[in-house]
């Protein structure tokens, strides 16, 4: 391994749907209201896969706009990295997919399940190769879409999720204050079902009976979920400050996984965070699983809330259980 190599982020990019859901409209799908759904979610709208979107899809056009943004063409990418778990089909992986459309000829490909930690995942593991010396050009995407495994009869969770993609583009550094500094990752399997998709794959594959019992769909256990989020959003936080020797002075902008606004706001006020510190877009996205943390990076670097200099913190946790953060400097 070269320790004198860090994994920087040189290109961000972002896309979704064009297709909005507002909380109105799901007022006249199912027994809610925009008052209920934004007291217990933050969430306004979210956006929705069109006819022509998919999991790859969505990759691609993030992925194109970071390669731009980082001054590069797909075919000199060395890894794509797609974390998500809404692929555009069991096999081949969505990655396959993207490095074709793409371009990507000679990018070594794969997907990451690791739901909504999936992007901090990918990104860690991308930044080792980088450090290694072994690939120059490395593309860390999350996309997601969640709307095609979303129950609109189930009022407690088709409220929470959206469609979008977001990807960014790691190239080699050797400045000490530039680039992945930090990097965690846990899961507890415990926590399978917490959140969890029942049916289509090997334990339980696709029939009649998983059709007509809504098994193709995701299931939440709420108020387990929202215990989890925060513990592990404070212990991530506290981790990640311990280990780059950081207080939230030291932090320009804390860019969380978009689960939810009160979970966001109580983990991070605990711990001496303002909100002003702390990136937030759940209202207009909703929560996109592995995709959120990459949209709401991308639209804080082209809105200037960082920019080179910048300490920012990555936390996520999702289904498996699992979870992950990131200390980089931009």
């Amino acid at each position: 391994m070269n320790n004198s190599l860090r994994a920087a982020i040189a290109g961000v990019g972002a896309y979704v749907p064009d297709k909005i859901l507002t909380n109105a409209d799901l007022e006249r799908m199912i027994d809610t209201s925009d008052e209920w759904i934004t007291k217990r979610t933050g969430v306004k709208e979210r956006h929705i896969a069109g006819d022509g979107d998919s999991t790859a899809s969505m990759a691609v056009e993030a992925s194109r706009r970071a390669c731009e943004n980082a001054g590069i063409e797909p075919g000199e990418l060395d890894m794509i990295a797609c974390a998500t778990i809404t692929p555009e089909t069991l096999c081949p992986s969505s990655a396959c997919y993207i490095q074709r459309d793409l371009g990507a000829a000679k990018a070594a490909v794969f997907d990451l399940s690791a739901a909504c930690s999936g992007f901090v995942y990918s990104l860690a593991i991308a930044s080792r190769f980088i450090e290694a010396g072994q690939f120059k050009n490395c593309l860390v995407i999350g996309a997601e879409t969640l709307s095609r495994f979303t129950d609109y009869e189930d009022r407690g969770s088709c409220i929470l999720f959206g469609d979008g993609a977001g990807a960014v583009v790691l190239k080699p550094t050797d400045q000490d204050a530039k680039g992945v500094q930090y990097t965690v990752m846990h899961a507890d399997g415990n926590g399978w079902d917490f959140i969890w998709l029942p049916a289509g794959g090997s334990k339980m594959p696709t029939s009649q009976q998983t059709v007509t019992d809504r098994l193709h769909y995701l299931k939440m256990r709420g108020r387990d979920v929202y215990k989890f989020a925060i513990e592990k959003m404070q212990w991530l936080l506290e981790d990640c400050m311990k280990a780059c020797n950081l207080t939230p002075d030291d932090v320009d902008l804390v860019v969380p996984h978009q689960v939810n606004i009160r979970i966001l706001k109580s983990a991070t006020e605990k711990l001496g965070f303002p909100m002003d510190k702390v990136y937030v877009n759940i209202d207009r996205f909703g929560n996109t699983s592995a995709a959120s943390i990459p949209i709401a990076l991308d639209e804080a670097v082209r809105t200037g809330r960082v920019g080179p200099g910048s300490t920012v913190l990555l936390i996520a946790f999702g289904a498996g259980l699992t979870w992950a953060g990131a200390v980089v400097k931009l």
